[in-house]
């Protein structure tokens, strides 16, 4: 690594554009998804982000933390790590760093979804769940109980946004995922695989969760919606078979990364 001190230069140095205004919406929908990286924050998430193979573009951190990042970036010789007191890195990116160091990192190329499924069991599925941190919480759980893939539809919240990455604790670096065509190509390709496919949603004819479990099938294919408006027409169509959770003291339904932590659990392989 090379480390850059701050020049005092802050917001008017171009090398720094990756990590400048980052509580500004509009440049980080313009950095993260356009311009081909995102953002890892933590000392954890950027070892998670390494580990998976992917490159470093450039990093911000304090002086304190360069023991920790220069076993990690030992293979990198040429990324800058730019380093400054916890005042200069705040009136930089409009926050406090206080997880050691902020990188930006080169996106991968994202699989397609027929190579995801072909060794899988158990798969998730987020129809536009477009909430980063539900996101990355249903990431998290995918990740601590066994889920082979996570498959996102067109318009669900990016896992690799910043809040995203960090809510997961860098388990979206972990779990493999890729994005799903739109329903009428995504339904035949989950059935040609050789998947179930059971939608999480409150419908007269829906089993229980229980009696999925007793007779699970062989490859399983999860399909959780957004709250408020729940799955699309699409997705129940898609569906083999809906399935209720089943709730006490009259509530109906369960948060969605709740929802989700729950069912993988229950059809998690024996």
């Amino acid at each position: 690594m090379r480390v850059v001190p701050l020049d005092g230069t802050g917001l008017a140095d171009s090398a720094l554009d990756d990590f400048t205004r980052l509580t500004d919406v509009a440049l980080r929908r313009r950095l993260e998804p356009a311009g081909g990286l995102y953002l890892a924050e933590s000392t954890k998430v950027i070892e998670r982000a390494l580990a998976a193979g992917h490159r470093p573009r450039a990093v911000l951190t304090r002086p304190e933390w360069l023991p920790v990042l220069e076993p990690l970036l030992a293979g990198f010789p040429d990324v800058p790590v730019h380093v400054g007191d916890a005042a200069e890195l705040e009136g930089l990116t409009g926050f406090h760093l206080h997880r050691g160091a902020l990188a930006s990192m080169h996106r991968p190329a994202l699989p397609d979804p027929a190579d995801l499924l072909r060794d899988a069991r158990r798969v998730v599925v987020l129809e536009d769940v477009v909430d980063h941190t539900n996101v990355g919480a249903v990431f998290r759980s995918a990740a601590a109980l066994g889920v082979d893939a996570v498959l996102v539809t067109p318009r669900c919240a990016d896992p690799l946004y910043r809040r995203s990455v960090r809510v997961s604790m860098g388990t979206v670096l972990q779990v493999p995922w890729t994005r799903l065509p739109e329903w009428r190509q995504a339904g035949p390709l989950l059935r040609d695989a050789g998947f179930t496919t059971a939608a999480l949603a409150l419908r007269d004819d829906a089993l229980t969760l229980d009696a999925l479990v007793a007779d699970p099938p062989e490859r399983l294919a999860l399909v959780l919606g957004t709250e408020g408006d729940g799955l699309s027409r699409g997705a129940l169509h898609a569906a083999d078979v809906a399935v209720t959770i089943p709730m006490a003291h009259g509530v109906d339904s369960l948060n969605v990364a709740a929802a989700a932590a729950v069912a993988i659990w229950a059809v998690r392989p024996r």
